[in-house]
């Protein structure tokens, strides 16, 4: 069976869009082949723990629709699914490596390891331990026995070619003197991320490693620990990473880099996703717009490009005003009252505003920008209205007494004031528009007047400006 898993660190403020990326392939890839998916929490660096930060990765999953087959939250036959609960586990497997002499005890202290590091970069050799306490092994048990600090070394052959199948990149070498002996156990218990993601993917039986381009360098090592275990190598596809438009590594110095930022902006998740998706992959019809279902129909990781793809803001921004130009009416208004539910929004007046607005914005967070005259007086004015008062009480006086409050009897009505007060149309709207709402760019003019009603029209016009 297809097994697939991510694995986030809680070290964040929430999941990274990059990680949010590499989610949606995992559990899309999985879903096409009858496999699972899996999210297990890497918390092993208790250093950077945030707290909070892994029940925002759940919710920020589920609130993308990403829901996994076993995860900490739905349980499984293979967990426990934080790698904290896991510590016992992984005490055992690196005890089986060190009776393998495939890993060793280092109590070597930070000074020396640093000491080291920059004499070989004095050398000009790729700095790495100097495998100093490998061969002194009964020494460094007996000052471990005494109390002393220590960490678990992987064992790694020097001068040896680690080969690999990328399904992404095709056929990967790397020599192992460029490799480092890894640490596996750490001075606290933990494991490290190379130990603990190896026993988990194999007790977890994961059957395809898909992650990013960043852990190609990792992936020797790992295939080391597989090959020490005796264990069979599941299949690695190392997905791009995703790039700024000046084609530099997504970073919160130049994009909001939450997936959480993009939910409280109004994105859609589903926006977000079939955006995420052309990340280095292409529909086979080209087309750029497309469901979920569609998109597990036609992606295979062959046809993934190696290349770092542009996460571009600006272009994810037009696709989600596409989503939302094709939402039922009757939907998007429940998604308008759901993400402004501080306001209490009136939700006739959300429903008869949707027509007006629905083509106007790219995301939710901008309806209220667009419409809030709709449901609040302005009290700020893009233009002085102070020498417009005789025409706007005029206004307010001729529609006072209209009896059918309709869009086009509004426009009538005005159309005949501008005429006998010779002021051009152009103006003459552009000043009941500001009077009404406070700005010079809105919805259409007639039909917002319609929805506000005729009373409070006419106390906009008469109380605007003042």
């Amino acid at each position: 069976m297809i097994r697939t898993r991510i694995a986030p660190s809680p070290t964040g403020d929430d999941i990274h869009i990059g990680n949010l990326y590499t989610a949606y392939i995992n559990w899309a890839f999985a879903q096409k082949n009858d496999g699972k998916f899996i999210v297990r929490i890497e918390d092993t660096d208790r250093t950077r723990l945030v707290e909070g930060a892994e029940q925002k990765i759940l919710s920020t999953l589920n609130a993308y629709g990403i829901k996994p087959d076993e995860s900490v939250e739905v349980g499984g036959e293979f967990g426990p699914y934080r790698q904290s609960e896991r510590l016992p586990i992984y005490k055992k497997y690196a005890e089986e490596l060190i009776s393998k002499n495939k890993a060793y005890f280092c109590i070597c202290s930070r000074e020396r390891l640093t000491n080291v590091r920059e004499e070989m970069k004095v050398q000009k050799i790729v700095p790495k331990y100097d495998k100093y306490c490998l061969g002194r092994q009964d020494e460094v048990k007996k000052e471990i026995e005494k109390g002393i600090e220590y960490v678990v070394r992987l064992n790694i052959s020097e001068n040896t070619e680690v080969v690999f199948d990328d399904l992404i990149r095709g056929e990967i070498k790397i020599n192992t003197d460029n490799l480092d002996d890894q640490v596996l156990i750490k001075s606290d218990g933990f494991p490290t991320y190379h130990m603990a993601v190896v026993v988990d993917d194999y007790l977890m039986k994961i059957s395809h490693v898909i992650r990013a381009e960043e852990w190609i360098s990792s992936t020797p090592k790992h295939i080391l620990l597989y090959q020490a275990f005796g264990w069979e190598l599941p299949v690695f596809a190392h997905l791009p990473i995703l790039r700024n438009p000046d084609k530099s590594k997504l970073s919160k110095r130049k994009n909001p880099v939450w997936a959480s930022w993009y939910l409280e902006q109004g994105f859609l998740p589903k926006a977000v996703l079939n955006y995420l998706a052309l990340m280095g992959w292409s529909h086979p019809e080209e087309k750029e717009i497309f469901d979920h279902d569609e998109f597990i129909k036609e992606f295979t990781l062959e046809r993934v490009r190696a290349v770092g793809p542009v996460f571009d803001v600006k272009k994810l921004e037009w696709m989600n005003g596409q989503y939302i130009m094709k939402i039922q009416n009757s939907k998007f208004k429940i998604q308008i009252l759901n993400f402004y539910t501080d306001k209490h929004l009136d939700e006739k007046i959300v429903e008869q505003s949707i027509p007006l607005i629905k083509e106007r914005i790219k995301k939710l967070s901008e309806y209220w920008n667009i419409a809030g005259f709709l449901f609040e007086r302005p009290e700020n004015f893009e233009k002085d209205l102070s020498e417009q008062k005789e025409l706007l009480t005029s206004v307010a006086v001729r529609l006072k007494k209209v009896e059918s409050w309709t869009a086009d009897q509004i426009g009538e009505e005005m159309q005949e004031v501008a005429q006998e007060k010779e002021v051009p149309f152009g103006k003459f709207f552009m000043t009941i528009r500001i009077a009404i709402s406070g700005k010079k760019i809105t919805p259409p003019l007639n039909e917002s007047m319609e929805i506000l009603g005729k009373e409070e029209c006419v106390e906009r016009l008469l109380g605007a400006n003042s």
